[in-house]
């Protein structure tokens, strides 16, 4: 197979929305960093929508973002808590998107009663060698459509790397 041809994971994101409650907000801080042991960041609103009570700066949620091993450490645990079973759905052109419900579900995590019951989503952004042309400072250029990441490929991919089963 040709090197430039293999996917890598680029990194997994792990996201908690909370709105306008603060209180949840503070939970899911604390959730990710028991997950992870790292700080997430906020995510503030850049939109006003009132009918949600939602204005701009407004603190509406926590992130954080991983690379390298322990993106595919953390990865392999995510996985577990769905019983390496994924939706079609779940796959995009280069990434690959799927909630928890409970975060008691991930192995390994306890139940903290401060934090209650919750879930959040994590996102596995993939890539090529050769992406970097699109991030780069001197002569961006878009990645041709045959080098881009199709569903089919992510979905191979996580079958190959971490045993995903995928459901219709």
């Amino acid at each position: 197979m040709n090197s430039m041809k293999e996917i890598r994971i680029e990194k997994l994101t792990i996201n908690i929305g909370a709105g306008k409650d603060q209180a949840k907000l503070e939970k899911g801080i604390k959730l990710i960093k028991n997950i992870t042991g790292l700080d997430p960041v906020k995510t503030v609103s850049k939109k006003r929508i009132p009918e949600w009570g939602i204005r701009p700066g407004l603190p509406i949620g926590c992130k954080i973002t991983l690379r390298n091993k322990k993106a595919a450490e953390l990865l392999g645990v995510m996985l577990k808590a769905k019983d390496n079973k994924l939706n079609r759905s779940c796959f995009g052109d280069g990434t690959v998107s799927f909630g928890i419900h409970e975060y008691i579900d991930v192995p390994g995590v306890k139940y903290d009663p401060e934090i209650g019951v919750m879930g959040f989503q994590v996102c596995i952004t993939l890539e090529r060698p050769g992406f970097r042309i699109k991030r780069r400072c001197v002569r961006k250029r878009v990645v041709s459509s045959g080098h881009m990441i199709k569903s089919e490929d992510s979905i191979d991919f996580m079958k190959k790397k971490f045993s995903v089963e995928v459901e219709e």
